[in-house]
């Protein structure tokens, strides 16, 4: 299963289309992302896959969100988790 850490500044077109790749070859992905700027483009990119994966014609997404505890310099952070699989 791949981790897709997912910044503020993140392109959300480009993090959904490693989504959809990552769904394609795992069947399941994760996307981790620290603060309210990462999570909302961690949404966006969300939903952008959804729209790839259906085009495709293939199954729905299901979408598991829950918090994780990530260690940055030293400092623990808490983040947020996006679990997501065909």
């Amino acid at each position: 299963m791949q981790i897709l850490k997912v910044a503020a500044t993140s392109n959300p077109k480009a993090v959904a289309g490693a989504i959809a790749g990552a769904l394609e070859e795992d069947g399941i992905v994760e996307a981790h992302a620290i603060g309210a700027g990462a999570v909302n483009q961690a949404v966006k990119a969300i939903a952008i896959a959804r729209r790839l994966v259906e085009r495709e014609g293939e199954a729905e997404i299901k979408v598991i969100p829950g918090f994780i505890d990530v260690e940055i310099g030293g400092e623990v952070k808490t983040g947020i988790r996006f679990v997501i699989a065909k």
